[in-house]
């Protein structure tokens, strides 16, 4: 591999004039860019704070999973938004970072990635990346303090980089482009997206959904929905106008997923 270290610098020359390019922050290591990101949203920093690891020791994913981060070959992502909603309004932050996301690698390397819900980015069967969104709640107000969104996407992992345990389940965009893939230049391009989503977030709900249904891979897929010991299976319809996914169950009754794990028969070795 070249020389692909991350840096402020590199970043700023992607993003030229941009209005958060000056609030960008580069580490070798943190525990997790989200964790850091929420202290610092605490303490009382700016709507388009951007925190990128090169590696994280203990990354987070949903459902209080780790996230595997190791260095040089990720991006390890976090950004603080101050909405000024009521955390109703923000049910579909994860969706709406979602489609950024997919918006990003393809103006970086001209692939889209799927999406798979609610939050995973995948190319054919194999998952890419992955999105946590945190708030929290002013409490005299009761509106949103702070959200910080964190992304982690590999970038430039071979197949053989990831553990055995993974490696038929993950991709990089180094693995679908057959060459190395730049981090700056997807740094730069996350950024440009998620300032986009920032400022059409509230207003553009409906497209911002329109275009998650479109790009996700969970719809028309028999899927296998975990919560707690309970396990049934259905079949995706849609993603409703909050983000829930709207399935069908064997008995031919609809309900609407807003938690627990979906796994799509096929994807990450679920037959």
């Amino acid at each position: 591999m070249t020389d692909n270290s991350i840096s402020v610098d590199k970043i700023q020359d992607c993003l030229g004039a941009h209005p958060w390019a000056s609030l960008i922050q580069v580490f070798d290591e943190v525990d997790s860019t989200n964790t850091l990101a929420k202290t610092l949203a605490a303490q009382g920093a700016p709507e388009g704070t951007i925190l990128i690891a090169d590696r994280q020791t203990g990354g987070r994913g949903r459902l209080g999973r780790s996230f595997l981060s190791p260095g040089d070959v990720g991006v390890y992502y976090s950004l603080i938004l101050r909405p000024g909603c009521s955390p109703g309004e923000l049910m579909h932050l994860t969706c709406a970072t979602a489609v950024a996301m997919c918006e990003a690698a393809e103006e970086a390397f001209g692939f889209r990635p799927g999406i798979k819900w609610t939050n995973d980015l995948v190319v054919g069967r194999k998952k890419l990346g992955g999105i946590l969104t945190e708030l929290s709640l002013n409490p005299k107000t009761g509106l949103v303090d702070w959200a910080v969104v964190g992304i982690g996407i590999n970038c430039r992992q071979r197949e053989a980089d990831f553990d055995p345990s993974i490696r038929d389940m993950a991709c990089s965009a180094a693995m679908v482009l057959g060459q190395d893939a730049d981090r700056n230049v997807l740094i730069g391009t996350m950024t440009k997206a998620l300032h986009r989503m920032s400022v059409t977030l509230l207003a553009a709900k409906d497209a911002i959904l329109e275009q998650y249904r479109r790009d996700c891979v969970t719809l028309g897929k028999q899927i296998s929905v975990v919560r707690g010991d309970e396990v049934f299976h259905a079949l995706a319809l849609s993603v409703d106008p909050e983000g829930g996914l709207v399935v069908r169950l064997e008995d031919g009754t609809e309900q609407t997923v807003n938690s627990g794990e979906v796994s799509i028969r096929g994807f990450y070795g679920y037959i």
